[in-house]
């Protein structure tokens, strides 16, 4: 795909600063796989999505927001100290919200992988029972009603009334600029930067020991993994989307930049810390059916790891963490 590139100016009104707006491609990503061409991003695309990501109105009783669960300063995960996301008349969701980062890059989304095209991942979440517990058609319906949003629609596409598509293309014209390529790995791969001999010592064990799964720049290799959490599978995972009982328990290798920001790990948010995490493969890996073939090295199940290994693989796993990003100012929400 053609590379896409940017550049928009906007007036902050709480600063009086100029900010710059620009999706660019990462020189050291791979292509994007979102189409640029059905949905441009400009300006006013952009701010209308981030007015919308914020505003509780997507939800029925008013309460809670895209950013409720998605919060900046934990590259875009849910950063309250809980498991488990809080919906619509305190209702607990069932699974560890994901971060939203480099999403123009994937092709599949959620944990299971249930939803193929960015537009439509907002539609998860405002019709959840368990989210926001409203209907798309009655999002509308508010937008409709609300003057400052008629013209911020009318500015953005050019049209008189509001309908689900370009309130879809909106969200995914903010998301879509959540490009996380600015960490300390990421200056040392383009020789701006250095790592520490323990970060350098944690990269390369974690490129014998992980990078199968957690592969290239993105940290991930698109797939489906049964890593031994469980035996009986209360969230059957993928199954819910393949209905093939041979990926019961099976869940999206998730990436792993600003891994470090986005604890609790794994879909049942099981661990707290990445020394638990690193413990699960180590010694905590379940013998089950499906388990990813990665974690069968015979006579052990899982992945052997010394207390220094562990160690070191979390000191490189930190320089995934992406300052500028998580500060950066176009993402946060102007009154």
């Amino acid at each position: 795909m053609t590379c896409v590139v940017l550049v928009l100016l906007s007036c902050s009104k709480n600063r009086g600063e100029i900010q710059s707006f620009a999706f660019v491609k990462p020189e050291h990503f791979p292509n994007t796989t979102y189409d640029f061409s059905k949905n441009e991003i400009t300006e006013e695309g952009f701010l209308l999505g981030r007015k919308l990501f914020y505003d509780p109105l997507l939800s029925l009783d008013g309460s809670v927001a895209c950013a409720n669960c998605h919060q900046q300063g934990t590259a875009f995960a849910d950063g309250q100290q809980h498991p488990f996301s809080i919906g619509v008349d305190n209702e607990v969701g069932i699974r560890n919200a994901p971060m939203l980062t480099n999403l123009a890059f994937f092709k599949e989304f959620f944990w299971d992988g249930g939803v193929t095209h960015l537009d439509f991942v907002p539609i998860n979440a405002i019709e959840s029972e368990i989210e926001m517990k409203e209907s798309l058609s009655n999002v509308v319906s508010k937008l409709n009603a609300n003057a400052e949003y008629l013209l911020a629609f009318k500015k953005a596409f050019d049209v008189d009334s509001i309908s689900s598509p370009y309130l879809l293309k909106a969200l995914s014209q903010f998301t879509l600029m959540m490009v996380s390529a600015s960490s300390p790995y990421d200056k040392w791969l383009n020789h701006s930067g250095e790592l520490t001999q323990q970060e350098q010592e944690g990269l390369n064990l974690f490129q014998s020991k992980c990078a199968t799964c957690h592969t290239g720049v993105l940290f991930t290799n698109h797939e489906y993994r049964n890593i031994g959490l469980d035996s009986i599978y209360p969230d059957k995972g993928r199954a819910l989307i393949s209905e093939n009982p041979l990926d019961d328990g099976k869940f999206r290798v998730p990436s792993l930049r600003n891994v470090a920001l986005t604890a609790p790990y794994m879909h049942n948010a099981r661990f707290w810390s990445l020394k638990e995490v690193l413990d699960h493969y180590d010694t905590g890996v379940l013998e089950v059916e499906n388990l990813a073939p990665e974690l069968r090295n015979e006579p052990q199940i899982g992945i052997p790891l010394s207390e220094v290994e562990k160690e070191a693989i979390i000191s490189f796993l930190k320089t995934l963490s992406d300052v500028d990003f998580i500060q950066d100012q176009k993402f946060v929400e102007y009154n």
